[in-house]
């Protein structure tokens, strides 16, 4: 799979039922039997089509993995985007906007349970991946909302409520010690941290942000 061309598009007749259909088999069966131990007759069964109509629409098991991985990274940077804009487009006070925003971005992938689920197969199966869908997927997924954020905290930055020189990496730091804190805890959202918790986590990933970069 080139790189450059991570999701080659095939040709097909068949309905758009039917693809959407084995997706959202796909989404379930690679997040719960991984992407190793996931049968593409397996997953033919569960959307209730032949092995035969899952590569008329998708070219082999990675295609269809990345597939699902690009669609579900889509919806989750979607929602993230909306998060941040709800709370740093207007800083009112930086420590309790920051916070509030990192409080509902860490807790959000309780909304996407099977994409997280995908992810945590990521994880675990990465030396099994090519380079070319890890790529895709950080492409589509973490960096792309860690673009987002930079852009974010730029704004703050001009408005001299921040003091960074590298907004991206400002904007990675603030992921590791928030949503990336809670992750890591809650082992990928495979368990639920309770809300004092996730809290807790939450306010000393931003008390350590605002140490780094808050503008005396």
């Amino acid at each position: 799979m080139d790189i450059t061309d991570p999701l080659p598009q095939k040709t097909y007749s068949g309905q758009p039922d039917k693809r959407r259909a084995i997706s959202q088999a796909a989404r379930a069966v690679f997040g719960r039997a991984g992407y190793s131990g996931a049968g593409v007759d397996t997953i033919a069964a569960e959307a209730g089509v032949s092995k035969r109509t899952v590569y008329n629409h998708f070219i082999d098991k990675e295609q269809l993995f990345l597939s699902v991985i690009l669609e579900g990274s889509a919806q989750v940077a979607e929602t993230h985007n909306r998060i941040a804009d709800r709370h740093l487009r207007k800083i009112l006070d930086l420590r309790e906007d920051l916070t509030a925003f990192a409080l509902e971005w860490a807790t959000s992938p309780t909304a996407f349970a099977g994409h997280f689920a995908l992810v945590r197969t990521i994880q675990a199966e990465a030396a099994r991946l090519s380079p070319a869908v890890l790529e895709a997927w950080q492409d589509a997924g973490p960096r792309a909302f860690q673009r987002e954020l930079a852009r974010h905290l730029d704004a703050i930055a001009d408005r001299g409520l921040l003091d960074i020189d590298d907004a991206a990496t400002a904007a990675l730091h603030f992921n590791l010690l928030t949503f990336v804190s809670v992750a890591q805890h809650s082992f990928h959202h495979a368990i639920t941290l309770d809300e004092e918790q996730v809290t807790a986590l939450v306010t000393s990933g931003v008390t350590a942000f605002l140490r780094l970069y808050q503008r005396p």
